[in-house]
């Protein structure tokens, strides 16, 4: 079972890290005036929250498989 968790904690992490950097390139381009690109409005943009949820579950998996090992 822990080989399981594990495997899939670190697909969850890959996948949300990836997805999370292609949505930021994504806000990036969307976002015409200098003002509305700072750090703060393009990390709490909605479209994150997704990606937040997803690497936090694959965080979630991961201390969970390493506490049955």
């Amino acid at each position: 079972m822990e080989p399981i968790l594990s495997f899939t904690a670190v697909a969850l992490l890959v996948i949300g890290l990836i997805g999370q950097g292609f949505e930021l390139r994504k806000i990036k381009a969307s976002i015409t005036r200098d003002e509305d690109l700072t750090s703060k409005n393009m990390f709490t943009n909605k479209r994150n929250f997704k990606w937040y949820v997803i690497i936090g579950a694959g965080l979630v998996l991961w201390y969970a498989g390493s506490q049955f090992s």
